[in-house]
C-alpha cells in the first residue's frame, strides 16, 4: 500500500492527525523530524546551529527519500519539508500528500506562546512565512484537507479519502 505523506506549517496537526489516522488504518506513523534527530543523535534545533540550514536540508531530503520506500505508512514532514519540490518529487515515488490546511489564526492558538519554536517568537515574520509556504505546499499536494478540524475529524477525512 501506499503511503499517505502529510505537510503543511508547524501547528497546524501534523503529528497528532499522522497518529490518530495511522490508528485508524492500522498503519506505522513515521515523522522525518524524529528520524532525522535519531539517526543523527541530536535535535534539529542543535542540527541548525551547528552545521546550518543548507546542512539540514541535504539530510530532509536522504530521509524523504527513504521514508518513500517504506510500505503502508502514514508519514509527518516537517514544516519546511515540502517546500522543496525535490522533497515532493521523492515522496511522491511512495505515496499521496496530504496538505493539512489550517488558517493562521488556528495555528497560532495551538501554538501559543511556545518557546520551541523560534520561527513564531515574531508572528508577523511568521505570518510571512506562512503565506510563503502555503503556496508550495498546495503545488506538492495531491490532497487538501481542512487542518482547523479537529485531529479525530482530520484524520477521518484523510481515511475516507484512502479507502
Amino acid at each position: 500500500m501506499n503511503n499517505i505523506v502529510l505537510c503543511g506549517f508547524m501547528g497546524c496537526g501534523k503529528t497528532v492527525v499522522g497518529k490518530e489516522l495511522a490508528k485508524i488504518m492500522g498503519r506505522k506513523f513515521v515523522d522525518t523530524d524524529e528520524l532525522i534527530e535519531k539517526e543523527q543523535g541530536i535535535a534539529i534545533k542543535a542540527i541548525f546551529a551547528a552545521r546550518g540550514e543548507e546542512y539540514f536540508r541535504e539530510l530532509e531530503y536522504e530521509m524523504c527519500k527513504k521514508t518513500a520506500k517504506m510500505k503502508n505508512c502514514v508519514i509527518s514532514t516537517g514544516g519546511g519539508a515540502l517546500t522543496f519540490e525535490r522533497n515532493a518529487k521523492a515522496l511522491k515515488e511512495g505515496g499521496k500528500i496530504v496538505f493539512l490546511d489550517a488558517s493562521f489564526d488556528i495555528i497560532c492558538e495551538r501554538i501559543g506562546n511556545s518557546h520551541n519554536r523560534p520561527l513564531f517568537e515574531d508572528r508577523e515574520k511568521a505570518k510571512v512565512l506562512y503565506e510563503q509556504r502555503k503556496e508550495k505546499y498546495l503545488a506538492a499536494a495531491d490532497y487538501v484537507i481542512n487542518g482547523d478540524l479537529s485531529a479525530r475529524k482530520a484524520a477521518l477525512d484523510i481515511a475516507d479519502i484512502f479507502k
